[in-house]
């Protein structure tokens, strides 16, 4: 097998602070080129530097397995998010782009999240026969950041291309404790709602001459902290509202001002939508004379367990001797849009030092997870057509 560590350590090199190009890219076509895959890179966004519309490259490479055989897809960003500070008593003790190993851990930013995984997904295929099915890695650089020109515009890619996926596994830190003990098979959807309200402003001595917002604002925060949305599902823990943000910008102690505004974000399973809880909002700001507007940023997705989530586990359970917990908790991934290609599952390091300082991966763990991940991919070009 491929050394693991050597592949991550050449990914932790190449900077690739979120929105992503160039040199890690480089790197990843470079190893996957000498396995047998077609690399096709390309970029997204014509924006400035910083805005949402700033350019992000993507990665879809494909090795052609026998005519009509499955299509196993391998997914995962090369963007991370900024490392902070390097050196003094809050910062870095090593250079977060210079992959250092101290005992047995590799330290750089990206080892855990997900740069150790992508290495491992490399390794991996090389331990498995072309002729086992068509293998396929969907990678983008903006999984960290706005997500608009990340892996939508992938999954355009594939469909102008017609290349369609029967299962994907994204390589997402998934695991808590100890390497294997927990996968994804769904997750929460996500959405911010920016509310605002909207008055007159005046001399806090005259308040008739001014029509004050903030009481506005804070019946509508009042209503929306109060609100029960469910008590969760047998896969989904309870849907959670968050006031996440609330300004006026008003220095003066003795003027009422103009405006207020605040912001909630909304992670809910699937007894809701984003746009049934958007529309919920809406009319509570609407109520108390305010307005709201949502950013749906995804819906909450389950890939039922059954063959897939079994065939994971199965991997998991030989190389590590235990069963990974099946569960939806967590954050937002790139797997809320994948799984409308096809069935999608989480798995990959241990994510207690993501988006840390000093970010480490067990260099142990990156070996016994590319084997992890050949055993997934020969059993998933295996599976009979049934998911």
């Amino acid at each position: 097998m491929l050394d693991t560590l050597d592949l991550a350590k050449r990914l932790i090199a190449a900077p690739s602070v979120t929105p992503a190009t160039g040199s890690v890219f480089a790197e990843l076509e470079a190893m996957l080129v000498p396995l047998g895959f077609a690399v096709h890179r390309f970029t997204r966004g014509d924006g400035p530097e910083g805005s949402d519309e700033a350019p992000v490259e993507n990665l879809f490479a494909i090795r052609q397995g026998p005519e009509g055989s499955r299509h196993f897809a391998f997914a995962g960003h090369l963007d991370v998010v900024p490392p902070g500070p390097i050196g003094g008593e809050n910062g870095w003790a090593s250079d977060p782009f210079a992959p250092e190993v101290r005992g047995e851990l590799l330290y750089g930013r990206g080892a855990v999240d997900m740069k150790g995984a992508i290495a491992a997904m490399v390794a991996a295929v090389a331990e498995v026969p072309q002729d086992a099915g068509t293998i396929s890695f969907i990678i983008t650089g903006d999984e960290e950041g706005p997500a608009l020109h990340g892996t939508r515009a992938l999954i355009d890619f594939m469909a102008a291309q017609g290349h369609q996926p029967d299962l994907c596994l994204v390589g997402e830190p998934t695991s808590v404790n100890r390497l294997g003990d927990m996968a994804k098979i769904g997750r929460r959807g996500s959405v911010n709602i920016f509310i605002d309200a909207e008055g007159t402003q005046g001399h806090v001595a005259y308040p008739h001459l001014a029509d004050n917002p903030l009481p506005k604002l804070v019946a509508i925060l009042a209503e929306l902290d109060a609100l029960t949305l469910d008590t969760g599902t047998r896969w989904f823990q309870p849907s959670n509202l968050e006031i996440t943000d609330i300004n006026v910008g008003n220095k003066a102690h003795n003027v009422i001002p103009a405006a207020g505004q605040a912001r909630i974000s909304i992670r809910f399973n699937d007894l809701h939508t984003g746009k049934s809880l958007s529309e919920r909002v809406m009319a509570i700001a609407e109520k108390h004379g305010g307005s709201a507007r949502p950013v749906i940023s995804g819906e909450p997705f389950l890939t039922e367990p059954g063959a897939f989530s079994a065939l994971v586990s199965a991997a998991v359970a030989a190389e590590t001797g235990i069963v990974p917990e099946l569960s939806t908790t967590g954050g937002t991934s790139d797997a809320r849009f994948l799984r409308s290609v096809c069935p999608v599952i989480e798995f990959g390091l241990c994510n207690a030092t993501m988006h840390k300082r000093d970010e480490a991966v067990a260099i142990p763990d990156l070996a016994v997870l590319a084997r992890i991940y050949a055993r997934i991919a020969r059993a998933g070009l295996a599976l009979e057509a049934t998911e």
